[in-house]
C-alpha cells in the first residue's frame, strides 16, 4: 500500500514537472540590458540593440510563443538595429511561420546557426535550404562578410560568421574588421568564437546556441546544466578583454520541447559608451 502511494506521489510530481517545463517554454522574459564598451564615440550612447536567436521552428514546442510575443515586443520598441544570430529553424515546416515572423519584424541582420544545416545530435532537426533566408525581404544573412551601416551619424559595420567555416575553425571574422569604424559588431551563433579571435577585434560580440542550459537543476549556491555541464558562459553579458559578449538564451527548444529554469528571452542591449 505505502509502495503504491509512493508511485503516485512520483507520478503526480513527474507529471507536474514535464507541465511546468511546457509552461516555462513559452514564458518569454523581456529585457533590457546596458553594455559598457570601450572607445565609442558618445554619439553612439543609448544605441539599442535587439538580439533574437534560436526560434527552432518547425517542431512542436511553446517556443512559437515565445517567438511570437518576442517579435511583436521588438516591434514596439523600435530599436536602431535588430540582429538575428541563428538556428531560426529545425525543419521545413516552420518556413511559413518564419517568413510572417520575418514580415512582422522587418529589417534585420541574420546568421545562420548549426540546426540551420542540420548539423546537430538532434534527431527531429531537418537540414533547410539556406537560400529561403535570403530570399526573404528585408533580411540580410551575413556569411563571413561584413555590412556598413549609418547609425546616428556614425559608421557601424557588422560582421557575421558562417556556422560550417567555424565548425571547421576556419572563420576568421577579425580580418574583415574595420578598425576606423565607431562601432564593431560580431554575429556567431556560437559563444566560443569569443575566444578565437583577438580580444579587441570587435566592441560587441552577439551569439545563441546555448538556450541559457534549456534544462537547468537549481541547488543551494547554484545550478546544474544538464546539457552543456562544463560551459558557463550560457546566457548574459561577459567581458573578454575590452569585447563584450552577450549571449541570447533563445526563444525555442531542442530534443524535448521543454525549459526548466532557463526562460526564453528576447534581450534589448543598450549601448553605453566610456
Amino acid at each position: 500500500m505505502i509502495f503504491g502511494w509512493i508511485l503516485a506521489g512520483l507520478f503526480v510530481v513527474a507529471l507536474s514537472a514535464l507541465a511546468w517545463g511546457w509552461f516555462e517554454a513559452g514564458w518569454l522574459r523581456r529585457r533590457v540590458l546596458e553594455v559598457e564598451l570601450e572607445d565609442v564615440p558618445w554619439e553612439l550612447d543609448g544605441l539599442r540593440i535587439a538580439h533574437l536567436s534560436d526560434f527552432h521552428l518547425g517542431v512542436p514546442s511553446r517556443g512559437r510563443r515565445a517567438a511570437a510575443e518576442a517579435v511583436q515586443w521588438v516591434r514596439e520598441r523600435d530599436p536602431d538595429l535588430v540582429v538575428l544570430t541563428g538556428d531560426l529553424l529545425s525543419r521545413n515546416a516552420g518556413l511559413p511561420e518564419l517568413e510572417r515572423l520575418l514580415r512582422e519584424l522587418g529589417p534585420c541582420l541574420v546568421v545562420l546557426g548549426n540546426h540551420d544545416f542540420a548539423s546537430s545530435r538532434d534527431p527531429f532537426s531537418q537540414r533547410v535550404d539556406p537560400a529561403v533566408f535570403g530570399a526573404l525581404d528585408g533580411v540580410v544573412v551575413l556569411e563571413d562578410e561584413a555590412i556598413e551601416l549609418e547609425l546616428r551619424g556614425k559608421r557601424v559595420q557588422v560582421v557575421g560568421v558562417d556556422p560550417r567555416t567555424y565548425a571547421a575553425r576556419r572563420a576568421e571574422p577579425q580580418v574583415l574588421a574595420d578598425q576606423d569604424a565607431a562601432l564593431r559588431v560580431l554575429l556567431c551563433h556560437f559563444p566560443g568564437v569569443a575566444r578565437r579571435i583577438p580580444a579587441g577585434a570587435f566592441h560587441l560580440i552577439l551569439a545563441g546556441h546555448y538556450h541559457a542550459g534549456q534544462i537547468v537543476m537549481p541547488f543551494p549556491g547554484g545550478s546544474f546544466n544538464l546539457a552543456h555541464p562544463r560551459i558557463r558562459d550560457v546566457q548574459g553579458v561577459f567581458r573578454f578583454g575590452p569585447s563584450a559578449l552577450h549571449v541570447s538564451p533563445g526563444l525555442g527548444t531542442t530534443f524535448v520541447p521543454l525549459r526548466f529554469f532557463a526562460r526564453p528571452e528576447v534581450t534589448e542591449l543598450v549601448v553605453r559608451s566610456f
